[in-house]
C-alpha cells in the first residue's frame, strides 16, 4: 500500500498514542481536523486532506463519536521509526 510521507508520519503519533481530534458541521461532514500526540503537542502537518486519505485507506477509525485512533490496520501498515525523543 502506498503511504505518503505526511501519512506516515500521522500514523506514527497515532501508533505511540496520539489522537486525531475532528470537528463537524450541522450536516455530520467532517470540517477541521487536528493530530494530538500523546504528550499534548499538535502535528502541524495532519490536515484535513492527509485525515481524509487515512480514513479512505481504513487506517483510523472512530467509536460512537470519539477521536479518531489508528486502526488495526494501520498498524500493520506503519513503518517502524526511531524514536527522537531522549530518555
Amino acid at each position: 500500500m502506498n503511504i505518503s510521507r505526511t501519512e506516515q508520519r500521522a500514523l506514527h503519533v497515532l501508533a505511540l498514542g496520539g489522537r486525531i481530534l475532528h470537528e463537524r458541521n450541522d450536516s455530520r461532514k467532517v470540517t477541521d481536523v487536528t493530530c494530538v500526540t500523546r504528550e499534548g503537542l499538535i502535528l502541524s502537518d495532519c490536515d484535513l486532506t492527509v485525515f481524509q486519505a487515512l480514513r479512505r485507506k481504513r487506517l483510523i477509525e472512530s467509536h460512537d463519536g470519539a477521536p479518531y485512533a489508528i486502526s488495526y490496520r494501520g498498524r500493520r501498515a506503519v513503518r517502524a521509526q526511531l524514536n527522537n525523543q531522549g530518555d
